[in-house]
């Protein structure tokens, strides 16, 4: 039975996965290990890794790979995120990870991320699927990926990650004014604005959200009683409730909120101000969130899923 390993290294983890495929699933979990990171606190104003961000990683790197209980398994692709992809030292960091760990990390540029978000999201939305538009916002970028086959026929990356936004336009511990608020929705929009032929939610298009932003505002609004309790959905009006709520209060009570992480409260109004005013461009009045997003598309196409073998010399790194 074929299996496939992918290593993700982002801001806030190193994630192994292995699966397999069987019938009756698309991809089935064979191991999972987490190695918690906190690398936006390592982080220098220009987005670079101090020594001690660049070591956590060493150390995440070398726990997960020696976790795995198949070591010869199949290969691993292990990639990282727009933290170190972003990062002024990204190849010191590259280099230092593959002297000390033997792993050498891989980036993906900002549209093959959301090519493969979106080569994850036709698969998880099965075979009946029409017009996809697919969201995902990450820390550093946005990804927007639309069509309607297999691969996507327009796909979008922008510096506009909710961990980019916080550091330039939300720093410190505080409420930030009505005044700031409107100056980073007017950056949004213009950002937005700026984007030839941005995919829009036509009639007859599945909106899906793939990131943990999207999940944790939908979780939260559905706690709040603004939304339907299995937090699958997020509609335009209980977003916009949630931004209120997130912008009257501080980095540290935001992550005592319901469906809020602790380690993404400082990001999670930024968050929500680019699912919003994402929404609001796209024409899209409710997403469904999807669990499945770059690193299940990397995994489907190491396992060969019918519509993504075509695509995989396109990888970057």
């Amino acid at each position: 039975m074929r299996q496939a390993g992918v290593l993700d290294v982002g801001c806030h983890s190193a994630l192994l996965t292995v699966v397999r495929r069987s019938p009756g699933a698309l991809l089935e979990p064979v191991f999972s290990r987490k190695v918690r990171l906190r690398l936006h606190e390592t982080l220098d104003h220009k987005g670079r890794l101090d020594r001690a961000g660049v070591k956590s990683v060493e150390e995440a790197v070398a726990e997960a790979v020696a976790a795995n209980p198949r070591p010869r398994g199949p290969e691993v692709f292990a990639f990282a995120t727009s933290v170190i992809r972003d990062a002024p030292n990204r190849d010191a960091i590259i280099a230092s990870v593959a002297r000390t760990t033997g792993t050498r990390l891989r980036v993906l540029t900002g549209e093959e991320e959301a090519r493969l978000a979106y080569v994850a999201a036709r698969q998880w939305a099965g075979p009946e699927a029409g017009p996809l538009l697919v969201l995902d916002i990450g820390g550093g970028t946005l990804e927007i990926a639309s069509g309607t086959g297999d691969q996507p026929h327009a796909v979008h990356s922008l510096p506009l990650g909710a961990r980019r936004i916080t550091r330039d336009w939300l720093p410190g511990n505080s409420v930030p004014s009505q005044r700031r608020l409107a100056e980073i929705r007017k950056h949004l929009r213009r950002s937005l604005e700026d984007v030839p032929g941005l995919p829009l939610a036509e009639p007859g298009t599945r909106v899906l959200a793939c990131s943990k932003t999207f999940e944790q505002l939908a979780r939260l609004a559905a706690a709040r009683g603004k939304a339907p309790r299995a937090a699958r959905q997020l509609a335009l009006p209980h977003l916009r409730a949630s931004v209120a709520l997130l912008a009257g209060a501080k980095p540290s009570r935001r992550g005592k909120l319901p469906g809020i992480s602790r380690h993404r409260a400082e990001q999670s109004l930024a968050g929500a101000l680019i699912a919003q005013t994402l929404m609001e461009a796209c024409g899209a009045k409710t997403v469904e969130i999807c669990p499945w997003s770059t690193r299940e598309g990397l995994l489907l196409e190491h396992l060969g899923m019918p519509g993504t073998t075509t695509a995989r010399s396109r990888r970057a790194g």
